[in-house]
């Protein structure tokens, strides 16, 4: 690619020729441990949001007993403020300097400390004591807190991808390796929310709250040193690659300000169509599986096999992720993208017509899975391709992959939010009342709504912005070896 072949012997700025040679024959491997030390980088980032996507609703609602309104609004404004950090952060970190350990490494190494110490917060329990108001402050204000010094990790992690050296082949396997291992760290962190009803059998209710108040905390602190060993793991096993306006000091006062470089992404087709395909696509994966612990429970009546479940889930999207790597090396990204969400389609339908059969709903939690593996691995593996036709349909526009990666985040996060708080205010509405074991046959249909028709609508119009989205392999390869011809 355009920014990984920068930090190559020669003046590459001063040489077309060889540069553009690079780009059509690639620029060499990434030393396999080079790839494992970034896969396992990315494992705080993705253990935490898997636990904040999947576990904090019901936390909210069953453990600290808030009003759903109350969650919504947490979860909403969270997401909100995490998604509109990640484009400043992105920012800030394009206008960085260059520092004896790197340019993006700074901002990995003191964000660490930080993030452990604020998640750590976001699951302690205030004092019975407080007020609702007073609650919803404290969460909220933890919520922020980490999701702002998560983008302080997370963007220049990803941006990290680009400075790994190698072709883009190599690049993307270094992606899916770190996608595959994101499956995994999910798979660990499903909090035992099966056994809830069998616990209120035996034990009494304010007993079983200080039972899981207890386990997510000290879940909590576990997820912590997991994310502080990942974060060494990085920073010893990967060394930041200099690039050519690193390298060569590009000039700052050339640099489009802020406000420019943000729209001449905005208005590039490509990047429009990658992010707006996967914007539609994370919303409905978010409001189907989101919702995925309270439909075992009381619109399936399998509350006590959720874990298992989610579980075969999680484990069936780990082992997709290779596959999906080999696959779109033969087929390409675009028709890989379509074959994967596909598959989301008729297995939640399944779902929604047969919920209670334990048998059918493990077989299509493992074709859920395959599906939900494309969203961990393509998004990531496409960006990088956006970035290449970018750079060299503006050749002057140098450092700008924060601002993409950034920028797609910000997207995500957005859906994310939105279907999390559009689904707990619609549970609200329906007369969802947190901590009941039954409810009426309201919530139940909303769940299923919730769970299959929306999900399958929005992923319907995603599937079609896809359609248009014009980058390819062979494409990109003709650009860049007639531009190569050109000079």
């Amino acid at each position: 690619s355009y920014f990984s072949t920068m930090f190559l012997p020669g003046s590459l700025y001063h040489n077309p020729n060889l540069w553009l040679r690079n780009q059509v024959k690639g620029s060499g491997r990434i030393p396999l441990m080079r790839k494992i030390c970034y896969a396992v980088g990315g494992v705080q980032h993705q253990i935490t949001s898997a636990a904040i996507g999947i576990s904090l609703q019901i936390f909210l609602l069953d453990v600290v007993q808030m009003k759903a309104s109350s969650v919504s609004l947490i979860l909403f404004l969270s997401r909100f403020w995490d998604a509109v950090t990640d484009p400043l952060v992105g920012y800030l970190v394009t206008r960085s300097t260059w520092t004896p350990i790197g340019k993006l490494t700074p901002w990995l190494v003191v964000s660490t400390p930080f993030g452990i110490l604020s998640y750590v917060l976001l699951w302690f329990v205030p004092a019975d004591s407080m007020s609702e108001a007073a609650c919803v402050w404290w969460f909220l204000t933890a919520a922020c807190l980490f999701e702002t010094l998560m983008s302080c990790y997370n963007v220049p992690y990803v941006s990290l991808s680009m400075s790994l050296g190698g072709h883009r082949r190599d690049r993307d396997s270094a992606t899916a390796c770190s996608k595959r291992n994101r499956s995994h760290s999910q798979a660990r962190v499903s909090e035992p929310l099966g056994s809830k009803h069998e616990l209120l059998m035996r034990y009494t209710f304010w007993c079983l709250l200080s039972l899981q108040q207890k386990a997510f905390l000290t879940s909590a602190r576990v997820t912590g040193g997991l994310f502080l060993l990942s974060s060494l793991v990085l920073f010893l096993g990967v060394r930041e690659q200099r690039h050519g306006s690193v390298q060569h000091g590009a000039d700052e006062r050339t640099r489009p300000s802020y406000l420019i470089s943000l729209k001449m992404l905005m208005c590039h087709a490509p990047y429009q169509r990658l992010v707006l395909g996967f914007v539609f696509s994370v919303l409905a994966f978010q409001m189907s599986l989101g919702n995925f612990a309270l439909f075992c429970s009381h619109a399936a009546g399998l509350g006590a096999h959720f874990q298992l479940l989610l579980l075969v889930l999680l484990i069936s999207a780990s082992v997709a992720v290779p596959l999906w790597q080999f696959v779109l090396l033969k087929i390409g990204k675009k028709s890989t993208v379509f074959i994967g969400l596909s598959l989301f389609i008729p297995a939640v339908i399944t779902v929604a017509c047969v919920p209670s059969s334990l048998p059918v709903f493990l077989t299509m939690c493992v074709l859920m899975g395959f599906s939900v593996a494309t969203v961990f691995l393509l998004p990531w593996s496409m960006l990088p391709d956006v970035i290449d036709d970018f750079a060299l349909r503006h050749p002057s526009c140098k450092d700008l992959e924060p601002l993409f990666f950034s920028g797609y985040a910000f997207c995500s996060k957005l859906a994310g939010g939105l279907s999390v708080g559009l689904s707990t205010m619609i549970l609200q509405v329906v007369g969802y009342k947190a901590g009941a074991c039954n409810h009426g046959d309201e919530v139940v249909t909303a769940l299923v709504v919730l769970f299959s028709p929306a999900p399958v609508t929005l992923l319907l119009i995603g599937m079609g912005i896809f359609h248009t989205y014009p980058v390819n392999e062979r494409n990109s390869s003709e650009l860049k070896q007639q531009k190569y011809e050109a000079f």
